[in-house]
């Protein structure tokens, strides 16, 4: 079983990813957060002769709509314990860290691919309804940076969400955590006057990503997204040595 090549482990995961409801659920209401908030957001703001802060505020569902991509990615880890497979997924690919990795390519490839169509979709769509003759062109810089930071968050979150399952092990625990990283303290935080409180809120990864992804900071944007790297990244590497030293 040891022998089990690493792209065989991927596609097992590839297929057992799409052979749960909850991940087309959770896609389901990322496509319709991010729509439905953006589709709002613009109706609400003069964006006329501003086709920059149009494409702004098609893209603001990002930052609600990353929550279930989280969830798709805590999901792949917690959902094999909550029914027991985890024992016989164990059993087949006894390298945990191998097995994680796996996991977390499926994760990144789909969030990525999502996030781009997305993005590119809501792009084209704030383009064609504000259609100011010399508008923002798709090859503009800054469209490009701001596409790529959204897809590039989207990827993180998911990585963020199979460290907080491998972490907990639970989809309750795991949700309850990643919701309050995402939505709950940056708002509170920011809000509760001590300056402690808001450069803590500033250190938390989705801020940053929310900040920097706008046109009008275009110099601090690597900061934001290492911000978010590191959190991702240093929670999965928790995560893995975790489950290495576990039992099951």
């Amino acid at each position: 079983m040891r022998g089990v090549p690493f792209s065989a482990v991927v596609g097992s995961e590839w297929t057992k990813l799409w052979s749960v409801r909850s991940t087309w659920w959770a896609t389901g209401v990322f496509v319709l957060v991010v729509g439905a908030v953006g589709a709002l957001a613009a109706a609400s703001t003069d964006t006329a002769d501003r086709p920059e802060v149009a494409v702004q505020t098609a893209l603001i569902g990002f930052g609600f709509g990353q929550l279930a991509l989280l969830v798709v990615g805590l999901l792949t880890v917690t959902a094999e314990f909550a029914s027991g497979s985890a024992v016989s997924t164990l059993t087949a690919v006894p390298r945990r860290t191998r097995l994680l990795l796996a996991k977390t390519v499926v994760v990144v490839v789909w969030c990525l691919l999502l996030a781009v169509v997305l993005a590119a979709l809501c792009f084209l769509a704030a383009r064609t309804l504000t259609a100011v003759p010399g508008g923002v062109p798709p090859t503009d810089p800054a469209v490009l940076r701001t596409l790529g930071l959204q897809a590039g968050a989207a990827a993180l979150v998911g990585v963020l969400g199979i460290a907080l399952g491998t972490v907990l092990r639970s989809t309750a625990g795991a949700v309850m955590v990643g919701t309050a990283l995402v939505l709950v303290l940056p708002p509170v935080l920011a809000l509760s006057g001590p300056r402690w409180a808001e450069r803590l809120a500033q250190a938390l990864p989705m801020v940053r990503v929310g900040q920097d992804a706008f046109f009008s900071v275009p110099t601090s944007w690597p900061v934001g997204m290492a911000v978010v790297a590191a959190w991702a990244v240093g929670a999965w590497v928790l995560g893995a040595v975790l489950h290495e030293r576990r039992d099951v």
